[in-house]
């Protein structure tokens, strides 16, 4: 497995530099850090958390975030290994949701837990258990309720379905980011994501 700080930087490079998209929910970005995150962190330079700040923000200093408050703070490292990367990276894109996903997903290995997006030591016992059960399946069941995640937030908020599809119908960000952390043989055809997204329009 490649280590958190390898993974960390391969997010911010993921990411990509300063953004302001009006249909994004969480803001101004820089390297995936949101302006809501750098005020709640309290990070600024002059006393305002403004959009400076956010574009002063360097790469280190992103992958410092993102190590710190969205793998350390959360307790990503107790989960079984398999699922650290993509939990990590889920958690840097879609908060508690990326633990909320999981605690989900561990009812149909008959692991529940609540799921209140916290990884305690319940559901820390219970990704155990489950990966114990099916270790050759945890991470890719994993990785399919993330991109299900992703195309069900899209159905419900049209102003995002372009993270979820490419302007010619190709699969968008949100859906190749997911399958980066699914085996080769669950991906989607270019022809099922056409059909998944055919009722968009």
């Amino acid at each position: 497995m490649l280590s958190v700080d390898a993974i960390a930087r391969a997010i911010v490079a993921r990411e990509g530099g300063f953004v302001n998209d009006p249909d994004d929910p969480g803001g101004a970005t820089n390297h995936g850090v949101t302006i809501g995150t750098l005020r709640r962190l309290g990070i600024d330079r002059d006393g305002d958390s403004d959009t400076a700040d956010l574009r002063a923000l360097t790469p280190d200093r992103a992958v410092d975030i993102y190590k710190r408050h969205y793998f350390e703070k959360p307790g990503i490292a107790q989960l079984p290994q398999a699922l650290q990367a993509s939990v990590f990276d889920m958690h840097v894109n879609a908060g508690v949701n990326a633990v909320k996903i999981l605690q989900r997903l561990l009812a149909e290995f008959q692991e529940p837990v609540t799921v209140d997006g916290v990884i305690g030591p319940r559901t820390a016992a219970a990704a155990a258990r489950a990966f114990a059960k099916a270790p050759g399946h945890l991470a890719d069941a994993y990785g399919i309720a993330r991109r299900n995640y992703y195309y069900a937030l899209a159905d419900q908020r049209p102003a995002s379905r372009k993270y979820a599809r490419r302007r010619d119908g190709g699969k968008g960000g949100w859906i190749t980011r997911a399958e980066e952390f699914i085996s080769r043989r669950f991906h989607l055809s270019e022809a099922q994501h056409r059909a998944r997204v055919a009722a968009w329009g």
